[in-house]
């Protein structure tokens, strides 16, 4: 079978389901968007990945991260990037195509390419970009903001009407779907987003990243991944304020674009020097960069609600690290992370709640260590990649 699997984000754990496919005999492309901002997984051919295996980075325009918060301009190259990939898929010639993670007006013209091209189109449903948009510019500009809205919705309801069969990362899309878009629940297929458990095994917080970067004895908060719209900064400026005369303890961001700029120059303005911010790393340095951190830190605002899961924290729970989260509670990565006491998690807005669970934290390492404990199990009973190929491989062929 002819896959093409279209990543927009170029994250690490679709690189795996590719790899994995390729290695059952499929012939996979695997695409996604380049001078994108964000964590990347390996997208290149590695020396024991097999022949049936390819990676096209597809072409996107180098300035959209300096217009990444310009609406009109962000969408015009989205457009044009959605494209590009439809062109792809034109000549490429799939069976099927799997594409996630991708901007409302990049799917569209890949959605309608794959079915003009005979393939069945499967719409990986890593969050509801339409949703969001609808609600932002509702705020934004209140009567022209629901006309655009209303847009973006009917687009993504075309797409999910074309598609063979819709995937979501969680169950609790199902309804969303239904009540927002009418789609079936029978048309819903569910398979929970994993992290690479086999290329993330647990380190010693005493590591050659660490050393290099003069970590390894300190007390680290670590913040990996994007800081967006949907995320609060401000969350880490208080952490670093709350623990800014403990000469042990450093508030450790790695992340890229606006967020990151901000909490640069606020620390800077407050004379934080415990809160250090950090490009993205290479993704084979992951392992020894979430070993460094003593406690691994996510963030989601309460309008994300269920709509996102943030995919850094599956990554955090391979580290064998314990969590703090403040995220909704109804959000899955609270939920995973409560029931399975791997960590503490408050709602977005209490802040007094969450330098309490940081201090806790802080102060027991008979504690961090059962957490820690607890996440790693987690992740090396559901992540395995074989297992999520199984369901992958029966959904696309079925």
């Amino acid at each position: 079978m002819k896959i093409v699997v279209h990543d927009y984000a170029g994250h690490a754990f679709p690189t795996s389901l590719s790899r994995e496919l390729a290695r059952r005999g499929h012939q996979v492309a695997h695409t996604f968007a380049g001078a994108l901002q964000t964590p990347r997984g390996e997208l290149r051919k590695r020396p024991d990945d097999p022949d049936t295996l390819e990676f096209h980075e597809l072409a996107m325009d180098p300035e959209y991260t300096k217009y990444k918060y310009s609406f009109i301009r962000r969408r015009n190259m989205e457009v044009r990037y959605g494209h590009e990939a439809a062109a792809f898929v034109r000549r490429w010639k799939p069976d099927v195509v799997l594409s996630g993670n991708t901007p409302t007006e990049s799917q569209d013209p890949i959605c309608r390419a794959a079915v003009e091209t005979g393939a069945r189109f499967y719409y990986w449903v890593q969050d509801f970009y339409s949703l969001a948009v609808d609600r932002l510019l509702r705020k934004k500009i209140p009567l022209v903001g629901g006309l655009i809205g209303k847009w973006y919705r009917r687009l993504d309801s075309r797409q999910f009407e074309l598609s063979t069969r819709i995937i979501t990362i969680t169950e609790d899309f199902t309804p969303i779907l239904a009540d927002e878009f009418g789609i079936p629940a029978d048309k819903v297929a569910v398979v929970p987003n994993w992290a690479l458990i086999e290329e993330l095994p647990t380190h010693p917080k005493d590591n050659p990243w660490a050393r290099r970067h003069k970590l390894h004895d300190r007390f680290v908060f670590l913040y990996s991944g994007t800081i967006g719209m949907k995320h609060n900064p401000e969350r880490l400026l208080q952490l670093a304020r709350q623990h800014q005369h403990d000469p042990q303890v450093e508030v450790l961001v790695i992340s890229e674009g606006m967020g990151a700029e901000w909490l640069k120059e606020h620390a800077a303005s407050e004379n934080l020097t415990n809160l250090t911010v950090m490009p993205y790393q290479p993704f084979a340095d992951l392992p020894e960069v979430l070993a460094t951190g003593d406690v691994l830190v996510g963030l989601l605002e309460e309008d994300a609600g269920v709509f996102s899961v943030p995919s850094k924290t599956l990554s955090y729970l391979c580290a064998g690290r314990p969590l703090l989260l403040a995220v909704p509670p109804a959000n899955l990565a609270a939920r995973i992370t409560r029931d399975h006491e791997a960590g503490r998690t408050v709602a977005p807005a209490d802040a007094d709640g969450f330098l309490a669970a940081a201090s806790e934290l802080r102060d027991s390492s008979e504690l961090r260590a059962r957490l820690a404990a607890n996440a790693r199990s987690y992740a090396e009973t559901i992540f395995p990649i074989e297992a999520k190929a199984d369901v992958f491989e029966q959904i696309l062929t079925s």
